[in-house]
């Protein structure tokens, strides 16, 4: 910690356009992320009387995130519009796997955004992508705060369905198997096949429109994603190479995924 109480990154790096600042462990890195997007949102809703609109990421890379944005104080949650990067097709609305529902208990129920415009992707499909691309088209989004999969994914654009030229704001796409994998990894399934095959996701477009981004990478099985994601050639071999031609982005990672 320095001398405002704040945690201080291990090193910090530069990669193009992005900073990247490495932490001790989850726990710091999350405490730290979540005040760089409390300041954030502080300072957006000081600027301006409108609602501040944020697109949130749904696994458990973002817990710790969550956790720390959930004690910071002297937010108006009451202003913030909440949208979410991706769901699910076809898992039942009781699914605990839903990341609408992650995202509702470990985030909106305890600081209770005024507005909160969740994915279903129990609806019909080519509808529900209009329909959601309409509420993300009514007016720019402020902040995305995202992660990146073990196969390099930016929300559910996994190598074989990513496009930087994307003229879509959400579509419908087949998930790669590793993808699918990393959730059974994650302990979010017990096994391959309980793993919806389709999902709705926000394009790579949409999430690179957002005018802040903040990348939260933590753990040891993102090592080999994050190092592609900061040194290989911008290709969609690895979508999230993607993100450092994006002109503010701050990375938010612990020694276990850099490699220190």
């Amino acid at each position: 910690m320095n001398g405002n109480g704040l945690i201080k990154p291990m090193g910090t790096h530069v990669v193009e356009r992005m900073s990247v600042q490495v932490y001790v462990d989850r726990d710091q890195m999350g405490v730290a992320a979540a005040a760089a997007v409390a300041a954030r949102l502080r300072q957006l809703l000081q600027d301006s009387e409108r609602q501040v609109r944020i697109v949130f990421a749904a696994a458990p890379s973002q817990n710790e995130l969550y956790a720390g944005l959930i004690r910071e104080q002297g937010i108006d949650w009451s202003r913030v519009c909440a949208f979410h990067m991706d769901e699910y097709i076809g898992l039942a609305d009781t699914a605990p796997q839903r990341f609408g529902r992650y995202l509702t208990e470990r985030l909106f129920s305890q600081v209770q955004p005024g507005r909160v415009e969740l994915l279903d992707g129990l609806h019909d499909v080519d509808q529900e992508c209009q329909r959601y691309g309409d509420l993300l088209r009514a007016a720019p989004i402020d902040i995305v705060c995202l992660g990146i999969g073990e196969n390099g994914h930016i929300a559910f654009n996994d190598p074989p369905v990513a496009d930087f030229e994307d003229s879509r704001v959400v579509k419908a796409v087949k998930l790669d198997e590793a993808c699918r994998r990393q959730q059974v990894n994650d302990g979010c399934f017990a096994q391959l096949d309980d793993v919806p095959a389709e999902a709705l996701t926000l394009t790579v477009p949409t999430l690179m429109a957002g005018r802040k981004l903040f990348a939260i990478v933590p753990g040891a099985s993102k090592r080999s994603a994050l190092a592609a994601a900061l040194h290989d050639p911008i290709s969609t071999a690895c979508p999230a190479t993607i993100l450092r031609r994006h002109p503010e982005i701050t990375m938010f990672t612990d020694r276990d995924a850099y490699g220190l």
